[in-house]
């Protein structure tokens, strides 16, 4: 298959609202010769990444708007804007190749409208831009709505945060402690001519200087060394873990921060954990398998604790909530065309309702780590708040490291170029009981 068309179908499922491109790429990526997959790639997360500055441009170029049943007519078009305005394809290729794959569409009448449309914006999209200038829309490339939330709460941050979120994002592994220290392997990657540095947070984190197939990383077959963001890195030492203590993993999918707490603590007695969706465990025990650790594994909603939790409390807690994912937009750049506004206050509820039902699992002096990978107070700083004026015998504990940001409560780590990702984290202790 053509890359272009192949990531134009994985486009339209985005667009449709059927599918994220983690879910729809890969099948169309499986149709693509494999020296063209890397291309395919590009285009459908470039594409995305830039949709918003793409749309204003093709709003202005289209008389009308696109019926709902030409989703693929419009991804084949943010396909050749994309390779027009951010790719060193040559113009010509650009559009003669993305035109020609209208013909798989079986919409003859889509090749006159894209190759009209996209010689327009070879012409034009300069001055179109220019008389787009103010609109912040247009800089940013985040929707309205976003970049709204992000001016709002973070005034002095939100233009860094865009972009970071427009930047490809750095190849951060997580050395495993079991088998040896960050130093030797960084040493190892020299001798084998990778480049590569430490971390500046995690104290098991390494950034890899240029990316390459991770397989083939010294070690990396053998369990050694894994894939992992470093403010995800951050939750098992936060966690302040000892040996045999119980452990939950709460929304533990796909098993990164599960295996992470196993490597930093050996002794413990036991890590449970707990997912929605098995299918998503099954990421979560090839992860183990990996790396040769041992979890317990439960499929189930968190909030029904009567449906999985045996009575046995924890005396440690990670739970990494489902969020809006607005501190990884640079990983997954189909957020925005996914994410609605009105999606914040549901997350935030669902985020208070988890934290509600896990809270009588947890063992008097015990800690619970509340994570998220979004930037908005709105699920973070202000979920907690809520929660403590609800929950008499939650105290929280200040984190301490010169990571990140402090808001009310806990602490804010804002997506950085060439560093971490967007990331939240507060600490809470609950009081032993008084008799």
């Amino acid at each position: 298959m053509n890359p272009r068309l192949a990531a134009a179908r994985a486009l339209t499922a985005v667009l449709s609202g059927k599918a994220s491109l983690g879910s729809s790429l890969p099948p169309q990526l499986d149709k693509v010769e494999h020296h063209d997959r890397a291309l395919a790639q590009d285009l459908a997360f470039g594409a995305a990444r830039w949709q918003p500055r793409l749309q204003l441009l093709a709003d202005k170029l289209l008389e009308k708007p696109f019926k709902a049943a030409d989703k693929d007519v419009e991804a084949l078009l943010l396909i050749g804007l994309y390779q027009l305005l951010h790719s060193r394809i040559p113009e010509h290729a650009a559009i003669g190749e993305t035109v020609g794959c209208a013909g798989a569409l079986k919409k003859p009448w889509a090749k006159g409208l894209l190759n009209a449309v996209l010689r327009r914006a070879q012409r034009e999209h300069e001055e179109i831009f220019a008389e787009l200038d103010r609109d912040p829309v247009l800089h940013t490339a985040h929707p309205r709505w976003l970049q709204k939330k992000l001016k709002a709460f973070w005034p002095e941050h939100w233009q860094a945060i865009c972009a970071a979120n427009n930047a490809h994002p750095p190849l951060i592994l997580r050395v495993n402690r079991r088998h040896g220290s960050r130093d030797d392997y960084l040493a190892e990657l020299r001798s084998a001519g990778i480049d590569a540095e430490p971390c500046t947070f995690s104290r098991d984190g390494v950034r890899l200087l240029q990316p390459c197939d991770v397989t083939t990383l010294p070690g990396f077959k053998e369990g050694r060394v894994s894939v992992q963001d470093e403010a995800a890195q951050l939750a098992a030492d936060l966690l302040e873990l000892a040996p045999r203590q119980r452990v939950l993993d709460a929304c533990s999918a796909p098993g990164g921060k599960t295996c992470h707490l196993l490597e930093v603590e050996p002794g413990l007695s036991e890590v449970v954990a707990v997912d929605l969706e098995a299918k998503r465990l099954a990421r979560v025990r090839e992860n183990l398998e990996r790396l040769q650790l041992d979890a317990t594994l439960i499929a189930a909603d968190g909030r029904d604790t009567g449906a999985w939790w045996d009575g046995q409390p924890f005396q440690r807690i990670l739970l990494d909530a489902p969020c809006s994912a607005t501190g990884v937009i640079r990983r997954h750049p189909d957020i925005k065309l996914t994410r609605k506004p009105e999606d914040i206050p549901a997350l935030a509820q669902l985020q208070g309702e988890l934290l509600d039902a896990l809270w009588p699992t947890l063992a008097p002096g015990g800690i619970l780590l509340y994570a998220t990978c979004s930037v908005l107070p709105t699920e973070n700083s202000e979920t907690i708040a809520a929660f403590l004026a609800r929950t008499p015998d939650a105290r929280e504990i200040a984190i301490e490291g010169d990571f990140g940001l402090q808001p009310a409560h806990g602490r804010q780590l804002l997506p950085q170029l060439d560093g971490h990702d967007g990331f939240y984290y507060a600490k809470l202790f609950k009081r032993p009981q008084v008799l």
